[in-house]
């Protein structure tokens, strides 16, 4: 049997008190249904479900109660979904969001054993002790209203393409406000110039406005080589730079050295991608 601290068999016998049905009290106390069964019973053999939910037992009459399971030498509490871990681990490497690796888990096994919460702090234990990744780290960049929007493209894999009746390669735009953090997000089947533009277009159209400066990720179809008038190629930086012009906003590229700069817009491709794609390809 899995250990439960003391304080937690305190609830557990107030939840019982108050008619709390089972499947509710483990959820509350982030146990599983056959952990808090077992110690349900064990408490009923002692004669301490009943009573004022008021009047909680003494820790010691409830160690007592529950000697012969937990051993003194034995941690007094243990996650209650510590049997996903395995997966849990995995999902991670992948950058998949505890969010989404509890509906994952959900729906491919059904009960857990645990809540959302269980997982979300398994996953800051594993989280802990793997370290700090670079990656992870990201300059927060300050900005006033509609000043600064920023934009990226996300690959994300291949989708079913219903125009073409296909699967396709297929990416994220995502357009992130600076200052509301306010998103635009669209799913795409190539990088050209042309879907660049028009991915601008319907952004603003559904914000309703234009920011003064746009920084976008250094794409070919925006910034050739993190630079303007690449010879060869500079089609694609004038028709960007018209598209600016028509519009009224300045174009910003991120440093080519600086890509955590740029993380608003990272995070959010991040999210759309760990929450929306991730979760099934992990």
């Amino acid at each position: 049997m899995l250990p439960v601290d003391m304080h937690r068999l305190q609830e557990l016998v107030r939840l019982h008190r108050l008619a709390t049905g089972p499947r509710q009290t483990a959820r509350l106390l982030g146990v599983s249904s056959k952990t808090e069964l077992r110690y349900r019973r064990l408490l009923a053999e002692a004669q301490l479900l009943d009573g004022d939910p008021d009047v909680r037992p003494e820790l010691d009459v409830l160690k007592a109660a529950v000697r012969t399971q937990i051993p003194d030498t034995l941690p007094l509490q243990e996650s209650s979904v510590v049997e996903w871990t395995t997966e849990a681990t995995a999902m991670l490497e992948h950058g998949t969001t505890p969010k989404a690796i509890f509906d994952r888990l959900r729906l491919e096994h059904g009960d857990l054993g645990g809540s959302l919460s269980a997982i979300k702090r398994l996953c800051d234990r594993l989280r802990r002790s793997s370290g700090v990744r670079p990656q992870d780290v990201a300059i927060p960049v300050q900005t006033a209203p509609g000043e600064v929007t920023q934009v990226d493209f996300g690959y994300v894999g291949k989708l079913w393409d219903p125009v073409e009746g296909r699967l396709r390669r297929a990416w994220v735009f995502v357009m992130v406000l600076g200052y509301s953090r306010h998103m635009v997000v669209r799913i795409v089947f190539d990088q050209t110039v042309h879907t660049w533009q028009r991915l601008h277009v319907e952004a603003f159209e559904e914000l309703g406005g234009v920011p003064e400066v746009v920084v976008p990720d250094n794409l070919k179809a925006a910034v050739i080589r993190a630079a303007f008038g690449v010879d060869g190629v500079a089609v694609l930086n004038r028709s960007y730079r018209e598209l600016a012009r028509h519009y009224g906003f300045k174009v910003d590229p991120t440093p080519v050295r600086s890509p955590n700069e740029k993380g608003k817009v990272e995070s959010a491709v991040k999210y759309v991608k760990h929450n929306f794609f991730r979760p099934r390809s992990a």
